[in-house]
């Protein structure tokens, strides 16, 4: 039976349709099938949901069955167009508005319908152009992330789900390789395809139609990023994802995406068990998570927010930091004092410069992780920071626990130790006495300003994804036959 407001909706349509259709009014429905024209009225607005003997009944009184009254098609234009007015009218973006709802009567024109229904399209689209700002970015980064804070960082309806499609494709332990995953795309009824020509604003597109997950060809070395692009893909459609409302939703389904491709590449049975022996042996290193399991530094590092708090009552955070100190990537539920502005956003603020994280850039050998205790104002924090590159510069990736979790880690013994008393500007941020007595005002740098400050996000139904694009290279590789 129905349930939804909208499925009542369209139900109610199919019932006046067919009513009226057969010449009924209200009474003289309700006199054949037994209720009150009131009642009938009450369904056919959607505001009551029938039992199914009542629709038996309708559906016989009105020469139809049942099937045909249960159809989620409206049974004509009138119907179609009334019922898009309804959703426009409870959506969140009109609501917000504080407008009541106009309410439709038989004497209202199709013409009129169709016009109320193009001012909300207009202010969806105005509503879309309107969240795809830096602002709003900002804004929903810093609710997702205080909002994962508070949950340990741990879904566990995804972990459960990742493992359950790992079952299903026959893997059981190890690194998940490349055919593992081909085996999960074929469950869920698409192909993988590797083209040298996707669209230079998506790093995957799926094809619904035809059942076609496109990819790059190559990726980082040892092809992680091709099997997390992959997962992402198909976690899009195991979880249900509709285009997103907002640039908060976005936010939000690709957090989830990203979670599900991680807790395939490192299943939660086999990464607690894996994090157990270590924390008993005393020996829990990032690297060594890493390569148990075949991923990248950075993607170990992320999974241990997910798990150590939850299984191991450990609190963590990790950064990823560029090579001007600016933090790229960020979380943390054990109070260590990162910078953030006057909004809360803390991605873009630049790290302490006694951070591990860019204290790392300075050592010699920068193959193995760099250990460091660091005493601040919150109190003492250990931290293991391994350092990087790419084509847009180097970067350092650092997890560390307060003092009394670092018993647990490999690299604790370090004898490297720094001070740090940030936000207070002395500690690194404002310059010595001497040197500004030297030379301030006597100094002109030329900034190095990045053009993105002043771009606004891309529009379209994907934030940041060019949809003609997308629909162009989808018809250029589109099967003839469809």
């Amino acid at each position: 039976m129905p349930t939804s407001a909208l499925e009542l909706s369209t139900l109610g349509h199919r019932i006046r349709h067919h009513r009226t259709e057969r010449g009924y009014t209200l009474d003289e429905l309700g006199a054949v099938v037994g209720v009150a024209g009131s009642q009938l009225s009450l369904i056919e607005n959607g505001k009551r949901e029938p039992k199914l003997s009542l629709l038996q009944a309708i559906a016989t009184a009105t020469g139809t069955d049942v099937t045909n009254l249960l159809s989620p098609e409206p049974p004509n234009h009138r119907s179609a167009i009334e019922l898009d007015l309804e959703r426009a009218q409870t959506s969140p973006v009109f609501r917000r508005l504080g407008i009541p709802p106009v309410r439709v009567t038989k004497t209202m024109t199709d013409e009129t319908i169709e016009a109320v229904l193009g001012l909300h399209r207009e202010l969806q689209r105005r509503e879309r152009e309107a969240i795809a700002t830096p602002e709003e970015a900002r804004r929903g980064n810093t609710e997702l992330r205080l909002r994962m804070r508070e949950r340990g960082n741990y879904l566990p309806d995804i972990e459960h789900l990742a493992e359950k499609q790992l079952r299903a494709a026959g893997h059981s332990s190890g690194a998940l390789t490349h055919r593992t995953v081909s085996i999960m795309a074929e469950q869920l009824g698409f192909e993988l395809i590797y083209v040298d020509d996707l669209p230079h604003s998506a790093r995957s597109v799926t094809d619904l139609e035809n059942g076609r997950i496109y990819l790059p060809p190559a990726s980082i070395p040892g092809g992680h990023g091709l099997r997390s692009m992959a997962l992402q893909a198909m976690a899009h459609r195991l979880l249900g994802h509709t285009p997103p409302s907002d640039y908060a939703d976005f936010l939000q389904q690709r957090l989830e995406i990203n979670y599900y491709a991680a807790c395939c590449l490192m299943p939660e049975t086999a990464s607690v068990a894996f994090l157990t022996q270590a924390k008993k042996d005393r020996n829990l290193a990032v690297e060594d998570f890493r390569d148990a399991f075949g991923v990248t530094h950075e993607a170990a590092a992320m999974r241990l927010t997910n798990l150590l708090t939850e299984h191991f009552d450990i609190r963590l955070h990790f950064l990823r930091v560029d090579g001007s100190g600016a933090i790229t990537r960020v979380y943390e539920n054990d109070d260590l004092p990162v910078p953030e502005d006057v909004t809360g956003s803390v991605e873009g603020q630049i790290v302490c410069q006694k951070f591990a994280a860019r204290s790392a850039f300075s050592q010699r050998n920068r193959t193995v992780e760099h250990y460091q205790y660091t005493d601040t104002p919150a109190g003492t924090f250990w931290c293991s920071s391994q350092t990087g590159k790419t084509s847009d510069g180097e970067f350092s990736i650092s997890v560390g626990v307060p003092f009394d979790d670092a018993r647990w880690f490999r690299g604790r013994e370090t004898q490297m130790r720094a001070v740090s008393t940030c936000p207070d500007e002395s500690c690194c941020r404002r310059p010595a006495a001497e040197l500004t007595g030297r030379w301030e005002g006597k100094a002109w740098p030329s900034a190095r300003v990045h053009m993105q400050m002043f771009s606004p996000l891309p529009r379209g139904a994907f934030p940041g994804v060019d949809d003609g694009e997308v629909y162009t290279f989808l018809e250029r590789h589109a099967p003839a036959s469809s």
